[in-house]
């Protein structure tokens, strides 16, 4: 994954050191539907999700007032769960001062 960010309206994270920072984080299981928030905004590419492996963790941050983590890693495994009829996927939600250490831009940077 050398190099990967996720881009989201103006602000991005180092998917690199969003992956070594989760290593810290339990994995859980979540319910996809609540992760999905920002699903609508994000290109999918159709063939590439039919061959992602759903037991990799999303990656996901706190982001405040949104009601819900914003994944930073995993629309793909999102979108093939939600068109095979999967409800959880496993996620590792990092920590505000992980969320910072991995943001590239936004949020005042």
């Amino acid at each position: 994954m050398a190099g990967e960010m996720f881009v989201l309206l103006g602000w991005a994270w180092d998917i690199d050191t969003a992956t070594r920072l989760a290593a810290r984080h339990p994995v859980q299981h979540a319910d996809i539907g609540r992760l999905a928030w920002a699903r609508a905004l994000i290109h999918i590419d159709p063939d590439h999700a039919a061959t992602v492996d759903l037991s990799r963790p999303l990656l996901a941050v706190p982001i405040p007032d949104a009601g819900a983590p914003l994944v930073i890693d995993g629309y793909h495994r999102i979108h093939r769960a939600v068109t095979t009829g999967i409800r959880t996927l496993p996620v590792v939600l990092l920590d505000e001062a992980d969320e910072r250490a991995c943001r590239i831009r936004g949020g005042g940077i």
